[in-house]
């Protein structure tokens, strides 16, 4: 049975992958535009689309949370992921004018973003694979932007994660604890967003804390930072989240560039120490 199921999984990590099921299922989204406002959907309501300004309707069944769909097969951004109650958790964080707002690239590209605070730091939420080549797209596109990632869609992610985390290494800098690994490929999370290029937040379900990746990690070292939930809305609240992932940012540049001159300190000390004793052999063979 695991088996059937593996490969179901495996089937439906394809589509996802390729958005072969992207253009035919209908957009969820939390608010249309109804007169002119923001409104989220209820019984019997018509909106229209604050990204395409098409006709939206609203879908407020027993099953799927309450959301507005494009009336027909349409979706406006391809970008968009429909709503879980993880997205909706998050965005009712944020006010609501700071949710789902339409922006535009300098040549017309237009995308919805999940939540864009008053400093325009575009908050992405993501629940299901993001391929790297449209992580690398939103990378861009948004001038500045941080993703909080979903760490509890796969059942053994947590797991794996925290084993990586309790197998590697601390580093106390400046009261910060940073955690080090060298092996983030044994965590499949992990490994997935250890080259992005933003600021990354893992959120594993547990309301006292989230993990930070900062952007310096790659797949030979990765770091990352234990921090709570309040303390993350806070800083995005009052603007000062890029401030602080910045600082952190900083100070692990400055301990790879100590470790780079400590190990070619070492090396230059390896080549003078072989170098003399070359000389004194030489010597000997003279005299």
């Amino acid at each position: 049975m695991k088996k059937i199921y593996g490969f179901q999984w495996q089937i439906n990590e394809y589509l996802s992958v390729c958005r072969l099921d992207g253009p035919t299922v209908k957009q969820q989204m939390k608010y249309a535009l109804v007169h002119g406002k923001k409104k989220e959907a209820h019984k019997g309501a018509q909106g229209i689309c604050p990204g395409c300004g098409a006709t939206m309707i609203s879908k407020c069944g027993e099953v799927k949370i309450h959301h507005w769909a494009h009336k027909g097969n349409r979706n406006c951004d391809h970008w968009w992921e429909n709503e879980t109650e993880w997205h909706r958790a998050w965005k009712g964080h944020f006010p609501e004018e700071w949710q789902e707002v339409v922006q535009f690239g300098e040549n017309g590209e237009k995308h919805i973003a999940d939540v864009k605070t008053k400093t325009g730091l575009v908050l992405e939420f993501q629940h299901s694979y993001l391929n790297p080549e449209e992580r690398r797209s939103r990378n861009t596109f948004y001038p500045k932007l941080a993703w909080v990632v979903d760490g509890t869609r796969r059942l053994k992610d947590r797991s794996r994660f925290i084993k990586v985390i309790q197998e590697g290494s601390s580093l106390p800098i400046k009261d910060i604890r940073i955690s080090c690994t060298d092996f983030p490929e044994e965590s499949r999370i992990l490994e997935e967003w250890v080259n992005c290029s933003v600021p990354v937040f893992f959120d594993f379900g547990e309301q006292e804390r989230m993990w930070f990746l900062i952007p310096s990690s790659t797949l030979d070292r990765a770091y990352l930072v234990r921090i709570a939930r309040d303390y993350f809305v806070t800083l995005c609240t009052n603007g000062s989240l890029e401030e602080v992932t910045g600082n952190i940012t900083l100070l692990i540049h400055e301990y790879q560039n100590f470790l780079h001159k400590r190990n070619q300190m070492a090396l230059n000390r390896r080549a003078n120490q072989m170098l003399a004793r070359k000389r004194t052999k030489y010597r000997r063979r003279r005299f």
